[in-house]
């Protein structure tokens, strides 16, 4: 079995019910695990932490389709050359779009994929915040306007910058390892 992180951190010895039932429901959604829930099993309190924050910005109600947020993961994961969430979310869009195609530019150059305006906007939107967050000015915010996105859309492409910048740097720095399922998901 390959090590999910390169530290020696073993899931707390006592999990909770909840936890447990949350882990449970993870493999019979995903067949899998994530290795980034696993990742934080050593400590309750953060994976807790951790899963309030994915699931709200992930799975709550949003003008964001669940596509376009996984478009944001992974547009700010490749930035951020964060290997597990490049696997992960490519992955994800892959299987939500059914394009293959689409997963793998998402990785490699999302200017290269066939997108509409609104994604477009979008995306270059994340793209500015993840590298010059000091930078977004009220023209950026009103181009996202222009195609179709409300404040509070706006607004929660900006937390899913925030969360995967942070989540990035966090597998990153720890060597987290994407669940070799991944690899071959929706191609």
């Amino acid at each position: 079995m390959t090590q999910i992180t390169a530290l020696n951190l073993p899931p707390a010895k006592d999990i909770p019910e909840a936890t447990q039932k949350y882990l449970d429901l993870c493999q019979e959604k995903l067949g899998l695990v994530p290795n980034v829930v696993q990742a934080y099993t050593f400590d309750i309190a953060k994976l807790n932490a951790f899963t309030a924050m994915y699931n709200d910005l992930m799975l709550a109600p949003s003008g964001l389709s669940k596509l376009e947020r996984e478009m944001v993961a992974v547009v700010v994961s490749s930035i951020n050359r964060c290997w597990y969430c490049q696997v992960a979310h490519g992955a994800a869009v892959r299987s939500l779009s059914g394009n293959p195609a689409l997963g793998e530019a998402m990785v490699m150059n999302w200017r290269a994929a066939d997108l509409d305006a609104r994604q477009t906007a979008m995306l270059t939107f994340a793209e500015k915040v993840t590298k010059t967050s000091s930078e977004v000015v009220e023209s950026d915010r009103q181009a996202l306007r222009d195609a179709g996105f409300t404040d509070r859309d706006i607004f929660d492409i900006a937390a899913l910058v925030g969360f995967y910048s942070m989540s990035n740097r966090v597998a990153s720095a720890i060597g987290m390892q994407p669940n070799p399922e991944y690899h071959a998901q929706a191609r």
